[in-house]
């Protein structure tokens, strides 16, 4: 099955998450299909924290890929966010 999840990188306690679609069968960090966009959790305020290319995620989920929690919650939150600035 193919999966839309977090991938980790970045330094010990910085957490860095790169938005992939891969095959759920993979390791977390191993290789992907696709990268979709980023989440930084301890990133500054004055800094873009979460970027994530709707359209192709819309792809993907057509083609029946399945979401994590973690993502479907980030998915939500950047639905949210273009839907007030609009």
């Amino acid at each position: 099955m193919v999966t839309i999840r977090l991938s980790r990188s970045g330094a010990k306690k910085r957490p860095f998450y790169h938005l992939v679609v891969t095959d759920s069968r993979n390791k977390r960090d191993g290789k992907y299909i696709e990268r979709l966009g980023f989440f930084n959790p301890v990133g500054k305020e004055s800094t873009e924290n979460l970027r994530i290319d709707l359209e192709r995620v819309d792809y993907w989920l057509s083609k029946g890929a399945q979401t994590s929690d973690t993502v479907s919650s980030l998915l939500k939150v950047q639905r949210k966010a273009l839907a007030s600035n609009s």
